[in-house]
């Protein structure tokens, strides 16, 4: 796997010089196109350069070894070497890992859906509750989430749309799509019965401004009516509320959390430009599904990836049988155990296909 190492750290060599030449700060796309490009690569010409001086100090305490007269210095190198020889299996396999196949959609932003399912209120009431988890965790690492459109129930929440910006939000969050269900006993239920109820996430990268989808607006009806529900003074007043339909998906986009019909307008297509790129994955990822066997995160909709049990405080991850027993602090947010379980389980997957 290490045989075109070489040519990577060429490439970032390339890539820092280009960064060095003044006249590259006024052509604004290749300058994020080349930092992107260095920042991606850089980690593993660190990992690797830090392999090669490994490998050198190795060699140097064989041939002391060899070749030193000095008992003392023999002893010496020969401990040295014993401890150097610990390390090379584990950065051996930090390098293995930095050279598995990227998503390339990894950095990207997302746009997260989140819809009550089966279970009516108490579904609502779930939908409030994961949000309220996503946001606390999107806060502890310093992630910024914009809520597009929100749509309340009697109680809780029917959905939310949020718009997630940080740093590799999509390489975290694309093992959340699927069907979370909760086992509990609702507020509502006088007899102490436990209900299960479901709701379905959907996490899907952002689309680019240029580039992903170019949408034909001759298959997009566009209708404005009326908000409704509270917003302030402009609601049932003006048209402002924008409804689009693309008519060779059935895709439906409706918005009116804003007063200016413009703004609605620019929210919606920036969502159905997101939903028909996420269309285009799933698609591909369908064609591929030999080859991604026994990977998650696949964007499956309709797979019941996870189970919140409350009255026994476990939470079950069942696409890689991982159980624990501390559901106050993940539905608080503290849901980074999860996810990395789930990143180990794809690149263990992943280097056994690239070693077999």
């Amino acid at each position: 796997m290490f045989h075109k190492l070489d040519s990577v750290v060429r490439r970032y060599e390339i890539l820092t010089e280009r960064l060095a030449d003044p006249s590259l700060y006024d052509r604004a796309q290749e300058l994020r196109e080349t930092n992107t490009e260095r920042s991606n690569i850089e980690p593993i010409v660190i990992k690797y350069r830090e392999y090669k001086k490994l490998i050198a100090d190795i060699d140097g305490n064989k041939d002391l070894i060899y070749n030193e007269k000095d008992d003392e210095m023999r002893e010496m190198a020969k401990e040295e070497l014993s401890e150097l020889e610990a390390k090379l299996p584990t950065i051996e396999q930090e390098l293995k890992l930095l050279l598995l196949p990227k998503d390339p959609n990894d950095d990207r932003n997302v746009i997260l859906e989140i819809r009550a399912g089966a279970g009516g209120d108490e579904a609502s009431i779930f939908v409030a509750d994961v949000w309220r988890m996503y946001k606390n965790y999107f806060n502890s690492l310093g992630w910024r989430a914009d809520v597009v459109s929100l749509s309340e129930g009697d109680r809780g929440v029917k959905e939310i749309i949020v718009n997630v910006s940080g740093d590799k939000v999509f390489s975290r969050m694309k093992y959340e799509s699927g069907v979370h269900r909760v086992q509990r006993v609702p507020d509502t239920e006088a007899q102490g019965r436990i209900h299960t109820s479901t709701i379905t996430v959907a996490v899907m990268p952002e689309a680019d401004e240029v580039g992903d989808v170019v949408i034909d607006m001759n298959e997009v009806r566009i209708d404005v009516y009326r908000s409704g529900g509270s917003g302030g003074q402009s609601v049932n007043t003006t048209d402002s509320a924008v409804r689009l339909t693309h008519m060779p998906t059935g895709i439906v986009i409706a918005m009116q959390d804003e007063r200016s019909q413009l703004k609605n307008k620019d929210k919606a297509f920036k969502i159905l430009k997101t939903k028909l790129y996420d269309l285009r994955l799933q698609e591909a990822h369908a064609k591929e599904s030999s080859m991604r066997k026994g990977l998650v995160g696949t964007g499956d909709r309709s797979e019941r990836i996870r189970t919140y049990n409350f009255p026994q405080g476990r939470l079950t991850d069942h696409r890689i049988n991982y159980t624990m027993h501390n559901l106050p602090a993940f539905i608080n947010g503290d849901i980074a155990e999860v996810i990395d379980a789930l990143i180990a389980h794809n690149q263990a997957i992943l280097l056994q296909g690239a070693e077999e």
